[in-house]
């Protein structure tokens, strides 16, 4: 089959990790139905995790009734978002048990705190594990995903499962980023008509529209930060290393990782400190102990830094400029030197080398994750790539599947030298991108714009990179962290996010950063749900 085109993969490979848009009769309700946020009089959607524990711990209300506002939240919003795949029939009996640890002194900050996850994360019992496609309805994973395991340490309450782009957007080009065979297409809730972005499109929209307390997202490249930008919420893409990816369905062991969306700073914080850690599953995991995330949210954390701002990937995109220039006022406001202009070097070249490697590294591992699970589906990719066929008036209703195809073509393996070449080529220029450039300006960070404003949905022609801006391609190619904040809107309504990057395990210094402006911007509003746009 024809490879697909660098220039169109370079867009593409942004919004890896995904049709009924809403009657305006519903849209119409949306001011009402959709604004009532309260439990016993606190604001869910402003409302932190250390909030909840608060009002947990002084009996204002118990994780039982919490999960329940989230469910009945579900039922009600959900209609409107095709955000969630599945909720968990155990949710509220997970509450219950959280309630009695409670009264024994809990878990952790995540005690009876509800939590989405994207639908290629492994669980076990009646939550299913799709990765949105009809082919997984009968995998019945082992055991859950080591991030699962360490959420439910922290006493977390699994909620359910998120939708996504299906098979984390690595299936074909042009796609509509979230849509998947099981859960449809995830819509925007700023304009219902407007796409989420990315591939964890149903944990940002869910995160945005208040529909848990927190959410998991997955990234190869893109499909945190641009979801979460996308839908005005926080998103961190951690260090390659720092979250375990053992029982997440992959794209690429060399750049997945998960990590949170949440509605703030804060929260973010609190999950990335429970789901980090060693996991002799994943080799890639490394010892360093427990990182106290919650300790590097200081207000003045801006103070004294050096952060350089990466204008050009803007391009001449008004909205993003202005939201930028706000953004930089706002750090110089703060203390913080900027050092503007800077250039991130020898990214032209980092695209097709990244598109080679991906392509031999998606049919390897996902080879690995189908044959290591039990259940009835597909084998290996092959497996897919026929079941597919067989179903093409569901799974192939819109777009098809080159991607796929592309890979399973592929002939060699990890120990090929031409997909070392391009691997090491696309990871050793990304690194030295950051790497060169927080040096030469002794930074402690890169600004950038995180996303654009939301296209038009469109499920016969796939997404509109037209005029698309992205910043993730050198963090998640380099296998750093990235933070995405709110910080402004495009036409005032569709959010816009911008991005705190930097160097391996800076994961402290971003929270900083991005918990400063954040409190100091105060960005974010809630999300409106218009059907349309005028």
């Amino acid at each position: 089959m024809k490879p697909l085109h660098p220039a169109r993969w370079t867009a593409v490979v942004a919004l890896i990790a995904g049709l009924s848009v809403a009657s305006p009769a519903h849209a119409d309700r949306a001011g009402t139905r959709h604004s009532d946020t309260f439990l016993r009089g606190l604001d869910l959607d402003r409302a932190t995790v250390l909030d909840l524990q608060r009002a947990m711990d002084r009996g204002r209300f118990d994780s039982v009734a919490l999960t329940r506002f989230y469910l009945d939240r579900i039922r009600v919003v959900d209609p409107l978002l095709h955000s969630v795949i599945q909720t968990n029939p155990a949710a509220l009996k997970e509450a219950e048990r959280s309630d009695r640890r409670r009264r024994h002194g809990g878990r952790g900050a995540l005690e009876g705190i509800p939590v989405l996850l994207k639908d290629n994360i492994d669980t076990v019992g009646p939550l299913r594990t799709t990765a949105g496609s009809l082919a997984l309805l009968g995998a019945r994973p082992a055991r859950e995903a080591f991030l699962v395991e360490r959420l439910r340490a922290a006493g977390a309450v699994i909620l359910g499962k998120a939708n996504l782009s299906e098979w984390a957007n690595f299936r074909s080009a042009p796609s509509s980023s979230g849509w998947s065979a099981v859960g449809g297409q995830t819509n925007n809730p700023y304009v219902l008509d407007r796409n989420p972005c990315g591939s964890s499109s149903g944990s940002a929209v869910a995160a945005a529209a208040t529909l848990a307390a927190v959410t998991i997202g997955t990234e190869t490249d893109g499909s945190i930060v641009c979801p979460a930008g996308a839908s005005g919420v926080v998103g961190i893409k951690p260090t390659l290393g720092l979250v375990s990816r053992s029982g997440v369905i992959p794209i690429s062991a060399q750049q997945d990782t998960a990590g949170p969306i949440t509605r703030s700073v804060t929260d973010a914080a609190a999950v990335l400190a429970a789901i980090q850690g060693v996991d002799p599953r994943d080799p890639a995991t490394v010892p360093g102990g427990d990182r106290d995330y919650l300790a590097a949210l200081e207000p003045d954390a801006l103070a004294g830094k050096r952060i350089g701002v990466w204008r050009s990937v803007a391009g001449d995109d008004r909205d993003v400029l202005a939201t930028l220039d706000a953004a930089v006022a706002t750090l110089r406001s703060r203390g913080a030197t900027v050092v503007e202009n800077v250039e991130l070097e020898g990214l032209d070249e980092v695209g097709e080398a990244e598109f080679t490697a991906l392509l031999t590294e998606f049919k390897h591992d996902l080879n690995a994750y189908l044959a290591a699970t039990p259940g009835r589906h597909p084998g290996d990719l092959a497996g897919l790539i026929a079941f597919n066929e067989r179903h093409a008036s569901t799974e192939l209703r819109y777009f098809g599947q080159e991607l796929f195809e592309q890979a399973q073509a592929t002939t060699g393996d990890l120990d090929d030298p031409a997909y070392r070449a391009a691997r090491d080529k696309a990871t050793s220029l990304a690194r030295q991108a950051i790497d060169s450039v927080v040096s030469a300006h002794r930074l402690d960070a890169v600004l950038a714009p995180t996303n654009s404003g939301a296209w038009l949905t469109d499920l016969v022609n796939g997404d509109d990179f037209s005029t698309f801006v992205s910043s993730s391609t050198p963090p998640a190619v380099s296998g750093y962290p990235a933070i995405t904040v709110p910080a402004g809107h495009a036409g005032k309504v569709l959010p816009l996010g911008v991005t705190f990057l930097g160097t391996r395990f800076s994961e402290s210094t971003l929270i900083g950063l991005g918990y400063a402006f954040e409190q100091a911007t105060r960005a974010r509003k809630p999300p409106a749900y218009l059907r349309t746009l005028p």
